[in-house]
């Protein structure tokens, strides 16, 4: 595949996957051995079912969350996407019960893409940025008071 024909696939997981909520989508563009890794979400299963579990967990958290593609670059198999999900925490994340606040959150994903289907995925985002926002941690000057 080109560079162009991979960058529209990692684009697919944000736009048409995490988006719409539409876990089918999973089915098309995960490979059946994916490896996602994830700091923030060490035990998910690997393949398309891995990935429909992040869209429910997030989703269900965030139920008006859009997810903005800022930029990407490719380079052989290998794609890294900027960017930045936008939502309202309505419903229980990880144990942390809704608070209603808005959230900003900015990340990169490095996807591998083989066979035409995302086959490896590193993604990094501000975790400490989104729990401050919903209220689960201080920030740092409430700390201090």
């Amino acid at each position: 595949m080109s560079a162009e024909e991979n960058k529209a696939l990692a684009r697919r997981w944000f736009e048409d996957l995490f988006n719409t909520g539409n876990l089918d989508v999973a089915e098309e563009i995960i490979a059946q051995d994916h490896a996602l890794h994830d700091p923030n979400l060490p035990d998910l299963p690997s393949g398309p079912e891995g990935d429909k579990q992040i869209v429910s967990l997030y989703r269900s958290a965030f139920p008006d969350t859009r997810i903005t593609v800022e930029g990407q670059l490719a380079e052989g198999d290998m794609v890294a996407t900027r960017w930045v999900a936008r939502g309202t925490h309505e419903g229980e994340l990880m144990g942390i019960p809704a608070s209603g606040n808005r959230a900003e959150v900015h990340g990169i994903t490095i996807n591998r893409i083989s066979g035409g289907k995302i086959a490896e995925t590193w993604s990094i985002y501000d975790v400490m940025g989104m729990m401050r926002q919903i209220g689960a941690i201080p920030s740092p000057e409430q700390a201090q008071a």
